[in-house]
């Protein structure tokens, strides 16, 4: 547990303060990442950039209650820094199946978070972070493009390939269940 003693005492720099935050933050923060890109270095290099600016602006930090968000959005923003700097985007007009052409909902009651968790990990970068900010962070597309610096209609396509390639991942588990 982060108590405010260790955000103090990391706001001096204290390294045993930074050790205990960083035991008490990582396992949390490294799902962040682990939902927004796809490779264990990438994903490893994500959660020690994001400590390195958690560290380093510790001292903005005012309300020690908002720690978790402070840390969560710097990483995700840390986590949006290495999608912009891959470009791993499909096209933009990229012909993508209707994710409307099929309603499998026995499928879908029958997935858990953790094995939504487990197929998120199987689509492409640019695809699965479009879908977390978008379904699940709650941003516009517009957002979405400003933030990854690409088109509106890219965040779209992207969104549509990550709702597709889901929905026959879950079809695929539903099914593999049943066997």
């Amino acid at each position: 547990m982060v108590t405010e003693d260790i955000i103090l005492k990391c706001k001096q720099n204290d390294r045993r303060a930074q050790k205990s935050l960083y035991e008490a933050t990582a396992p949390k923060l490294f799902l962040v990442c682990k939902r927004y890109l796809r490779q264990d270095a990438d994903i490893q290099a994500a959660l020690t950039e994001a400590f390195y600016i958690l560290f380093t602006k510790i001292h903005q930090l005012e309300n020690m209650e908002a720690l978790g968000a402070w840390a969560r959005k710097i990483t995700v923003n840390t986590c949006l820094g290495f999608i912009r700097k891959s470009k791993k985007f499909l096209p933009e007009n990229e012909d993508v199946a209707d994710v409307n052409a099929s309603n499998n909902t026995s499928a879908l009651n029958d997935l858990q978070e953790k094995d939504l968790l487990r197929l998120l990990e199987h689509l492409p970068s640019g695809a699965k972070a479009v879908f977390n900010l978008y379904a699940i962070e709650g941003y516009s597309h517009k957002e979405i493009g400003q933030l990854l610096e690409i088109s509106e209609g890219t965040s779209k396509s992207q969104l549509n390939y990550a709702k597709s390639k889901l929905r026959t991942l879950v079809e695929q588990f539903y099914y593999s269940k049943q066997d």
